[in-house]
Formats: structure tokens, sequence, C-alpha cells
């Protein structure tokens, strides 16, 4: 949303401080679960706020392909992601789990700064997905390993799962190819 907002570029970044729950920092903020920004395989980097931050700014999406170790082991998402710092606030602590609050202080280079304060996110059950985008993510993340026809019967059962029988949703799923199409 920063980004959007306010149209900068990763190279730009002097320093993004995130300030967030006690939960959250301690398995991928750099708290009990060690240092987040050493980040050289797939496990590391979904264990990694500033990696999957750092990530997100550069390549203004979070799927499959930023977990591959080329694109983990690039030079630029590398430098940024130890710009992110993260740090506990007692006050967040207290809101969760009912919210999973966190607040950015982003500093640009140019010596501009912007924040933002969020409670929630797209999928939490205070702000669920619409289908639409629902449907939107899994054709792209689905669309290597099933074609069109198997999608579209995907999306239709599970649209009405209170209707259908889980064995002729499995019987769908079933058919998806365990291997991407190259």
């Amino acid at each position: 949303e920063l980004k959007e907002e306010h149209n900068f570029e990763g190279e730009e970044i002097d320093h993004l401080d995130i300030k967030i729950f006690d939960v959250a920092y301690n398995i991928i903020g750099g708290g009990e679960e060690g240092d987040k920004t050493v980040v050289r395989t797939k496990e590391e980097a979904d264990h990694s706020l500033q990696y999957m931050l750092a990530v997100a700014i550069l390549d203004n999406q979070v799927m499959p392909e930023q977990y591959r170790i080329e694109r983990i082991q690039r030079q630029d998402v590398q430098e940024l992601l130890k710009k992110i710092s993260v740090h506990p606030l007692e006050a967040f602590s207290r809101r969760f789990p009912d919210e999973m609050p966190c607040y950015m202080t982003l500093s640009l280079r140019d010596g501009r700064s912007f924040f933002i304060e969020k409670k929630d996110y797209e999928g939490f059950h205070t702000r669920p997905i619409p289908w639409e985008r629902i449907v939107k993510k899994f054709e792209q993340l689905s669309r290597p390993y099933a074609d069109q026809s198997l999608r579209s019967e995907i999306i239709e059962a599970v649209g009405n799962l209170e209707n259908i029988r889980v064995t002729d949703l499995m019987k769908l799923l079933a058919k998806v190819r365990w291997e991407q199409d190259q």
C-alpha cells in the first residue's frame, strides 16, 4: 500500500522500520528464532519478514517464484532486506490475536518519510478475501498444474462446497498434475 500510494522503488529506500506484535517478531522478525536478515534458502525466506517485505517491494508480489533460490540470492533483495528492522511493541502484543497490528515507517534516501498502521490483512477473519480475488489467485497458482477446464471445475466445486460431496471434490483434485508444465 505504501508503494502504491507514494510510488517509490526499492533502491530509493534508506530504511524501513517495522513495529509488530511479539509472536510475529519471535517467529519471522528476528526474535527467538534468530536473525532474519541472513536468508539463503526458501525455508529461511518464508520465515523472514524482512525478506518478504523486501521482495514484495521489489517485485510487487510474493508468490512461489519469489521463493526460488535464484530470486532469494539476487543482490537487490539481499541488500534491501538488510535495510529493514523489526521490533516488538507491547501495545501490539496485547491486541493479538484479535488483530494483527503493525506500524511501518519508511525513510527514503531523498529525506521523505511515510508511515502506515495496519490491524489486519486481506484474508484475516476481519477482512475476508472477496471470492473474485480468491479465484484470480487460484488461477495464477494452479495454471501450471491444471488445464482451464479442470481449474473451472475445481472453482465451481469449491464455490458450491456446501452442496457437493467431498469425494467429488477429491476426484477433481486427484486430476491435478504433480509437476508443472514447462
